[in-house]
């Protein structure tokens, strides 16, 4: 029988119903894998379950790929998800720390070069 309950878990029809049938961003925020989530508060009474899940499972930065294995739905669900808090301002969302940039490697060069004349 569990069979039948993990099919009912990840059926297209449950995930076209936490959707609303939505495939797309409400929000013009580019989210991508790793996107960093954290919550400004807790979830609020009468919230879908799923979006109450999402914020509780982010009091601390999460990616979105983070979500979506927590969670166990779809990353295209969870964009969607993020999307409505993001819209109602629930959660705040960033670009993870990018790595740093090497200086030009002219630059480099003419510094190791400085050196060996020394």
């Amino acid at each position: 029988m569990s069979g039948a309950r993990d099919w009912e878990a990840n059926s297209p029809e449950r995930l076209y119903v936490i959707t609303g049938g939505r495939s797309g961003s409400s929000v013009p925020a580019t989210l991508d894998l790793v996107t960093l989530i954290v919550a400004k508060s807790g979830p609020r009474h009468g919230m879908q379950p799923e979006h109450a899940a999402i914020i509780r499972l982010c009091q601390s930065p999460l990616s979105v790929a983070e979500i979506s294995a927590y969670t166990g739905l779809p990353v295209s669900v969870v964009t969607v998800l993020l999307s409505d808090l993001l819209r109602d301002e629930q959660v705040m969302a960033r670009a993870p720390v990018q790595a740093a940039r090497l200086p030009d490697r002219a630059l480099i060069e003419a510094v190791i070069d400085g050196l060996q004349k020394l």
